[in-house]
């Protein structure tokens, strides 16, 4: 299990270039991925965004790329010749007209304006973009094993609390006769008062109790909400994103939480159901950063 928050970070030299790859991830609902890259290099952000896809489910991601050619391999030192054929015949004709020295050199001509220019040498994007994918990769999995630390640490929690809800649950179970069973009790304590030296009809009595048991009955409610945490339990040990499936099943407790809270009429089973609830809760604000 991932969280969706994590870090990575790889920079490589491949060829004449340094390539720097940095990811930073935060929760989200969906896959959210921007790609800062330099403009030049503008053409990685469609063939990073699909490589991101296929290593993460969830979250906003940000990826940062930073490339840097070595030793100015990507400039290009272009000569003017048709100027230097323009500058080389005028000090020809200075030096003809008023007798001067024939002192031209190669490097006094190469001083004059834009007779050198220098350009960027455009580089092969297909090769680019697949070194800076292979650095991505590596970054990506420095990111991963952040994010499965911080998931142990996440599933860790979450299964503290599900075996808190367990013991809840089981006083719960314990409880629900003992109310009816004191339902009865009070009944019959109510009609003796009532009626007094009449005599009491104690079928009447097991037919009032057993209505009440029957509305107020948790049963299913238990047994469902025990299957949920069952489930849970698996979910946390699958090798898959399980951030949706999770939420809706916390979801299912939830409501499974609340009817038997409903049911209650209680106050001790209340004060219980308050608890589960305020487990579940937390579980919920855990997994909202799962992946």
């Amino acid at each position: 299990m991932k969280s969706m928050t994590g870090y990575g970070r790889c920079k490589e030299l491949i060829g004449e270039r340094t390539i720097t790859v940095e990811l930073r991830a935060v929760n989200h609902r969906y896959l959210d991925c921007t790609v800062k890259a330099p403009r030049m290099y503008g053409f990685l952000e469609e063939a990073v965004k699909k490589a991101a896809a296929a290593r993460i489910a969830r979250g906003k991601v940000e990826v940062y790329i930073a490339v840097e050619v070595q030793e100015a391999g990507d400039i290009s030192v272009t000569v003017n010749h048709a100027l230097a054929d323009h500058y080389l015949a005028a000090l020809n004709d200075l030096r003809d007209r008023y007798g001067l020295a024939d002192d031209v050199t190669t490097m006094s001509l190469a001083r004059l304006p834009d007779v050198l220019g220098s350009d960027r040498v455009e580089q092969d994007a297909d090769e680019v973009t697949r070194d800076v994918l292979a650095v991505f990769q590596k970054a990506v999995d420095s990111f991963d094993e952040m994010r499965v630390r911080e998931g142990e640490k996440l599933a860790a929690d979450v299964r503290s609390r599900c075996e808190a809800i367990e013991g809840m649950v089981a006083e719960v179970e314990k409880r629900s006769p003992e109310r009816v069973r004191e339902h009865r009790e009070k009944l019959l304590a109510r009609m003796h008062e009532v009626l007094a030296d009449t005599s009491i009809d104690e079928q009447r009595i097991l037919t009032e109790a057993a209505i009440f048991a029957d509305k107020t009955a948790v049963d299913e409610e238990t047994v469902r909400l025990r299957s949920h945490l069952h489930q849970l339990e698996l979910m946390l040990a699958e090798k898959q994103a399980i951030g949706r499936k999770i939420d809706f099943l916390v979801q299912e407790m939830n409501r499974e939480a609340n009817t038997i809270g409903s049911k209650a009429n209680d106050v001790e089973m209340a004060r219980t159901v308050v608890d589960i609830k305020s487990e579940i809760e937390k579980i919920r604000e855990q997994i909202q950063n799962i992946e």
